[in-house]
């Protein structure tokens, strides 16, 4: 994603709709790359500060190490971040999920899989809504799936939040308990085939039904998925930004 690229994304439902009694938000948001100059610190004591709710000692910096196989996407309104994730994609070097899972991610690529992982995931219990957290998965989901064709995610999530993920988008538990060294906290890791992903976005994407049982319904709809999609390979093509972190 061009660094100059933010997509404005409306309000999906009314503002009483939150995750983990966050407050929801009250107007539209931007979702775009995250630029460490403008971003660099507002990041950091974002992820601190969740981490640390959570009772996580974030032990590595919250900003990428400048990886080009990373992609940190970044969510604010009127200029105030309230959410981040990071995509990390497949290479020689690895993910960082690789440190304590390596035999189970072996075993994914052994059947072709072709692997992302999702990490640093936070989210300001201020603006903690469905439809923020729903446009940053679907953003990573874009760029993962439908531009770097990646077949399945991964992530490390303490035990206390695989139900979340398990309820919320499909994920399952692949890997035991484990501690992990980032966070100095137990561990578990979880998989998701990303055509599971795709039926679900076809769907249920961004129809916001507000009796939904998982976050897809909070994902943007196919019609916007395609718009923001054409706008990525087209910024590719311009060469403004290299493919990886376009």
């Amino acid at each position: 994603m061009d660094k100059q690229t933010a997509f404005t994304v409306p309000m999906l439902a009314p503002p009483t709709d939150d995750v983990d009694g966050g407050a929801g938000i009250r107007a539209s948001y931007t979702v775009e790359q995250a630029d460490p100059a403008r971003h660099g610190q507002a990041l950091r004591l974002l992820i601190e500060r969740m981490y640390g709710w959570r009772g996580l000692n974030l032990v590595e910096s919250a900003m990428p190490t400048g990886r080009p196989d990373r992609i940190t996407l970044v969510a604010s309104e009127n200029g105030e971040v309230c959410g981040t994730m990071t995509l990390g994609l497949d290479d020689e070097q690895g993910l960082l999920a690789d440190t304590l899972y390596p035999d189970e991610l072996a075993a994914l690529r052994s059947r072709g899989a072709r692997l992302c992982e999702l990490s640093r995931l936070a989210m300001d219990t201020r603006h903690n809504s469905r439809e923020v957290l729903g446009a940053l998965i679907h953003l990573v989901y874009i760029h993962a799936r439908l531009i770097h064709r990646s077949t399945d995610a991964v992530i490390e999530v303490h035990p206390r939040h695989a139900a979340f993920y398990r309820r919320m988008l499909g994920f399952r538990i692949i890997g035991a308990e484990r501690i992990c060294p980032r966070v100095d906290a137990p561990a578990v890791l979880m998989h998701l085939e990303l055509s599971h992903m795709d039926e679900q976005i076809a769907r249920f994407g961004g129809t916001a039904d507000p009796q939904a049982r998982t976050l897809y319904p909070y994902f943007l709809s196919r019609e916007a998925q395609d718009s923001i999609l054409g706008t990525l390979v087209a910024a590719c093509s311009t060469g403004l930004r290299p493919p990886l972190s376009c």
